[in-house]
């Protein structure tokens, strides 16, 4: 692609880098066959291919307006044109980029900004997340349906070790998990005291910076990016092997600090070395499948149908690893049609873009529980909420099945 950016952008940080993946992009439009917005709407504007080209225009001095926002806004940032498209065009940081520019541009609403912004002070907090998650549990009963639909059920967790192997790993607790879904994290560090490694988290650690950053307060994202390491750090200093991401998201994140701090002195070789050591779990199970499967004894446990998150299989590049544990502990995995298709949850798009978060979820949902499972497994905090709020079957992260299975099978 051919591209004349305006002075304004042309030599700034973003512009260079915008300008650089622009031109990696062909026209093919094989993205486009993948991108799920474009298969709800069928408008070329709704899919990579079209904003790139609005991305590119704005760069190149035209007109910006609340429609070119828009169909910015309606990109999940699933990156599932990442996986299909043959010229590695990386899209997420252009969309990224593109967003922040048009937001300078255009503006937003009073109610838009605010939105936003008490999303940015909520979800990344996780005290002050806990105590609204823990009064809406509490007026559950008398709340409207659909509102009472939303506030998920609390869920027990049991005891983490607390023997101090030789071996040591980080886990990021993150910011809405601990209130939402304690047990994730509770059952990853049971499974690898099994196998002999010490999940460790730091106390100072929190918001992976997500939240912030994909709502274009990308100064904001890269304070809660520098607080993380600061409270890694240390343990890294001393031996810690990994940083483990129990929720895809954080980890299509945390392995972008090294990228996204590159050009901060202060902090970019420690950025670059956290991305280095950061897994997701089913990386380290994989690594471990061997003393895994000694713990494990055949058994029939049952049905589950796996929904693999955006974040983890385009963002990550991680296919068919936890699929491949689950098999080898026994469980039936059910056919599910339009795997690489996301689930509409997409961070904060089910509440910034609720109609379009919704079609997708239904159809989701249709294809998940089209096997008859027993149970749905999922490796997103985010996926696993808004999969559970249109279903009664149970959805669960994919750790505790597997710890389930040990305890079931084990020694």
């Amino acid at each position: 692609m051919q591209t004349n950016l305006v002075d304004s952008y042309k030599h700034t940080i973003e512009g260079q880098e915008a300008e650089s993946i622009l031109r990696a992009c062909v026209h093919c439009g094989f993205c486009t066959a993948t991108c799920p917005t474009y298969q709800l709407l069928g408008n070329e504007l709704d899919s990579p291919r079209g904003r790139i080209y609005l991305i590119k225009e704005m760069l190149e001095g035209e007109p910006v307006t609340a429609k070119t926002q828009l169909h910015l806004d309606r990109c999940l940032t699933c990156r599932s044109c990442e996986t299909t498209c043959p010229s590695g065009v990386q899209y997420g940081r252009l969309v990224d980029i593109g967003r922040v520019l048009a937001e300078k541009q255009t503006g937003r609403s009073l109610w838009q900004s605010s939105q936003r912004w008490l999303l940015r002070a909520v979800l990344p907090r996780t005290r002050l997340f806990n105590f609204l998650l823990g009064l809406g549990r509490l007026l559950r009963p008398v709340l409207p349906g659909f509102i009472a639909k939303s506030v998920p059920v609390a869920r027990a967790a049991k005891p983490r070790p607390t023997a101090r192997r030789a071996r040591t790993m980080l886990v990021l607790e993150g910011c809405v998990q601990p209130g939402l879904a304690p047990a994730t994290n509770a059952a990853a560090a049971r499974v690898l005291d099994r196998l002999g490694i010490s999940l460790l988290s730091a106390e100072q650690a929190g918001c992976c910076g997500a939240v912030s950053y994909h709502l274009n307060a990308h100064a904001d994202g890269l304070d809660y990016m520098r607080r993380n390491i600061d409270a890694w750090w240390p343990y890294v200093t001393q031996g810690a092997e990994a940083v483990v991401m129990t929720a895809s998201g954080c980890g299509a994140m945390v392995k972008e600090y090294g990228h996204l701090l590159r050009n901060d002195p202060a902090y970019a070789e420690k950025a670059a070395k956290i991305s280095a050591l950061t897994r997701d779990l089913s990386e380290i199970l994989a690594a471990e499948k061997e003393g895994l499967l000694r713990l494990l004894m055949p058994s029939a446990r049952g049905r589950v149908a796996f929904h693999s998150p955006c974040t983890l299989q385009h963002g990550q590049k991680i296919v068919g690893v936890i699929e491949e544990l689950l098999s080898e502990a026994g469980y039936e995995l059910t056919p599910v049609a339009g795997k690489h298709l996301c689930c509409g949850s997409a961070g904060t798009y089910s509440i910034l873009q609720k109609d379009l978060s919704q079609q997708l979820l239904r159809n989701k949902l249709e294809a998940l529980q089209s096997g008859k499972p027993a149970q749905i497994a999922s490796a997103n905090i985010g996926c696993q909420s808004h999969l559970q709020s249109g279903t009664e079957i149970p959805v669960r992260h994919w750790i505790e099945l597997i710890e389930e299975a040990l305890a079931q099978g084990g020694t």
